[in-house]
């Protein structure tokens, strides 16, 4: 079960905030909904949102991408961060690589109980797909090791942050990729794992061979989806929505994120939680921020997902920012709001 203790005294205001702000469906950025609150009326807001309704976040599904969290790693070690995490609520981890610059060496072994004695669940990691260096540690130069290292971490999902562009941005170049995650997926599932993908924004984007297709249709057309899973980082999908609402010749082709999500659930496992300012003047669209800062409607997206039937507990929530101002911080106020959703009667 999330474990959760404490609400943070800024947690009234940016409630109030985000009851104002939010993406709407198939828009290209979010809209504002309502003029500033009272302070008592902010209290108000606050109260019933902490207070009443289902949590939107399923119990035991809160997790965080180390990434998010490196220079607390690098510098005090996996120990002190991850008394940090148990904390602030967290239940899982995403790794980021096995040491991330830890401060001491540690083992597989190590790092496994260590988690497990703070109640923290290794859920996931993040590993390259494809490197020019035979010796490199990606899926394509050294699977077996990729996956004797998740298998010795008890991970039940490994995957990549890699775009497949490895052979263009063709058609066929995405369909030669997916037939590697392919393979990549049998052989995890062989050994009762889950092969992932996480997107960036690139991947909304047209082929450049066929400009009426798009290429994240093509990497879901042409994996398996008994091999092949997907964690939408949700931040980067509507960047992808800001860039890619219309083809290279101007003719519009809008999408929604969240579609993609409702129409093959059981294909997004896992999702990045990552939150932005809406800024039209910003290449992606967006400004990014702690969860609950931004204007990412997570009642309306989370609540959606887990609404469906048999799915309130198939998919595991990693909050992340690429580069938090205060990475302790971040990951405490993140979890604090995330915690404070509750379903709308």
């Amino acid at each position: 079960m999330s474990r959760m203790h404490r609400i943070d005294p800024e947690l009234t205001h940016r409630l109030t905030r985000r009851g104002m702000l939010g993406v709407a469906a198939g828009a290209t950025a979010a809209a504002l909904l309502g003029a500033a609150a009272t302070p008592a009326a902010a209290t108000e807001t606050a109260t019933a949102a902490a207070g009443r309704g289902r949590p939107v976040l399923p119990p035991g599904r809160l997790g965080i991408q180390l990434y998010s969290l490196r220079d607390k790693v690098s510098t005090l070690g996996f120990a002190p961060v991850f008394a940090e995490l148990e904390k602030y609520g967290y239940d899982e981890v995403e790794f980021a690589g096995y040491t991330q610059g830890s401060a001491g060496p540690i083992t597989l072994a190590q790092l496994k109980r260590l988690a497990r004695n703070h109640g923290l669940n290794p859920i996931g990691s993040h590993v390259g797909y494809y490197s020019d260096d035979p010796n490199a540690y990606t899926f394509a130069q050294n699977l077996t090791k990729v996956l004797d290292d998740a298998q010795a971490l008890g991970l039940k999902h490994i995957g990549t942050a890699s775009g497949p562009f490895r052979y263009g941005s063709t058609v066929d170049a995405w369909k030669r990729a997916a037939e590697e995650f392919n393979t990549y997926g049998a052989a995890a599932k062989a050994r009762g794992m889950k092969f992932y993908q996480h997107n960036h924004s690139d991947e909304f984007g047209f082929a450049t061979d066929n400009p009426k297709v798009r290429l994240y249709d093509v990497l879901l057309a042409e994996t398996d989806p008994d091999l092949v899973f997907l964690e939408m980082d949700i931040f980067w999908a509507y960047a992808g929505q800001f860039r890619f609402s219309k083809r290279p010749d101007g003719t519009p082709a809008p999408f929604e994120p969240l579609d993609y999500v409702l129409k093959q659930p059981h294909r997004y496992p896992l999702f990045h939680v990552k939150d932005g300012v809406s800024d039209p003047s910003n290449q992606f669209g967006y400004r990014m921020v702690d969860v609950g800062d931004g204007d990412i409607d997570y009642q309306r997206f989370i609540s959606a997902v887990t609404r469906l039937r048999g799915e309130r507990l198939a998919h595991h929530w990693q909050t992340e920012h690429d580069q938090p101002t205060e990475s302790f911080t971040f990951a405490r106020r993140s979890s604090e709001y995330l915690h404070s959703l509750r379903e709308k009667c």
